[in-house]
């Protein structure tokens, strides 16, 4: 992976239609960065984040077993029911809010299916450069409830040492969510850091710019992050990875 060149401050949005759009029938997904058949040499990743996949995948329908290594992997369930299988025996089901993840290290094959035989599953899934490679792998997963993130930020998983996090990284990442009811949130950044915000639905403002369900941000060394409006955002505190 080579290293990205330190950006400029930046503060730019990335809108939705901008993303790169795959319709596979049972899986309509959005790309923000590069990923499987669709690469762009200048949209490889943001800081230490290189995966944000923006996913709906149709009843009884999902990805077969497939083999990762060195990479930690978070998927935040926004509607649905997603079920997890893989090579270290664990199984489970997330579903609304909730938010599974999994270390791959040294290596790890999994599946991952939309457990409902009617509805459709949303999810992001969202792929962080590892901290430590070699590592031992694991899996793990947490439910979150809406008053978890009501206007608020909820901490979901962190390798940062001042936060305590449900879910540890060994990347000095933070990730979090928040769901806002005509209502607001800040987030002051330390200097040269990277951020990520998407928003999963609703029309809200950051820092002045309007945006709308799929549209995200990317930021770099900006001092501070407000948030404002109604509706669903997940968001990355980042290293350069």
């Amino acid at each position: 992976m080579k290293t990205l060149a330190t950006p400029p401050q930046t503060f730019a949005v990335q809108r939705s239609q901008q993303r790169y759009f795959a319709d596979h029938g049972w899986l309509k997904t959005y790309h923000s960065f590069s990923f499987a058949d669709y690469f762009d040499p200048n949209n490889e990743r943001w800081g230490a984040l290189r995966v944000f996949n923006d996913d709906r995948i149709a009843p009884a329908q999902g990805f077969p077993p497939h083999p990762h290594r060195d990479m930690e992997i978070l998927t935040y369930v926004l509607a649905g029911e997603l079920e997890h299988e893989d090579s270290m025996g664990n199984r489970g089901v997330v579903r609304d809010g909730g938010v599974q993840f999994m270390s791959a290290g040294t290596g790890v094959r999994h599946s991952e299916f939309n457990h409902s035989k009617t509805e459709e599953l949303h999810l992001v899934q969202m792929w962080v450069l590892p901290g430590r490679v070699g590592t031992k792998p694991s899996y793990g997963q947490k439910d979150f409830t809406t008053e978890d993130r009501r206007g608020r930020w909820l901490v979901v998983a962190s390798g940062e040492k001042s936060l305590q996090a449900p879910i540890a990284l060994t990347q000095d990442a933070t990730l979090r969510v928040a769901r806002l009811e005509a209502s607001s949130l800040e987030h002051e950044f330390a200097p040269r850091r990277y951020g990520f915000l998407f928003v999963a639905h609703g029309s809200l403002s950051a820092n002045g710019e309007a945006l709308n369900a799929g549209d995200a941000v990317r930021i770099y060394d900006i001092p501070k992050l407000d948030v404002s409006g109604t509706g669903e955002v997940v968001f990355w505190d980042l290293p350069t990875g």
